[in-house]
């Protein structure tokens, strides 16, 4: 990744647990390593713990502030890490679904990982977007209106937003790539 993101801010959002470690931890050390400011903002705020593979507790991280605190006019990019356990209690949370329509309502890019599109299905904006999601959400994408594809990310352009997806922890890399891509054109 050769690029300079400086001037850029990406917005992280999770739950307070559950979420897996590396969907947050690697995009967002990527975004600081290219000059991006990026702010964690977790449902409660305060400590939020990561855990590996849905299944083994991992490091708890700090997050900046809380997801009520935030909004879409002081970002470039909104980033939704998965984990089963964090993606599930993000998508029922109004203030990530408030988060998820006014970046959509602004044009801006949403990126999503895994488990992250349920958060997408329950701020009802995946109608008519091609995506990607671990396998496993394939069904719930479809049932909400999407199309979804097995692509190790997949960028969908459509409806006057960019929503960008990956599947799992291995895509990270490509994911990374194109969140980058994606700031530089903000």
């Amino acid at each position: 990744m050769s690029s300079n993101l400086q001037g850029k801010k990406v917005l992280f959002i999770t739950a307070n647990t559950g979420i897996e470690r590396d969907e947050l931890l690697k995009p967002m050390q990527a975004l600081k390593d290219q000059g991006a400011s990026v702010t964690h903002a977790s449902v409660k705020g305060g400590e939020a713990e990561t855990w590996l593979k849905d299944s083994k507790k991992d490091v708890s991280v700090q997050s900046d502030t809380q997801l009520k605190g935030v909004g879409a006019a002081d970002y470039d990019l909104l980033v939704i890490p998965g984990g089963t356990v964090n993606a599930d209690n993000l998508r029922q949370d109004e203030d990530a679904q408030r988060l998820v329509q006014e970046f959509r309502d602004a044009g801006k890019t949403v990126a999503a990982i895994c488990h992250g599109p349920w958060l997408l299905i329950d701020a009802g904006v995946v109608p008519g977007k091609v995506l990607t999601s671990y396998a496993s959400v394939r069904l719930d994408l479809a049932n909400a209106g999407a199309s979804w594809v097995d692509a190790e990310v997949q960028v969908c352009p459509g409806q006057n937003w960019t929503l960008i997806t990956s599947r799992n922890p291995d895509d990270i890399p490509a994911f990374n790539e194109a969140i980058s891509q994606a700031l530089l054109a903000a």
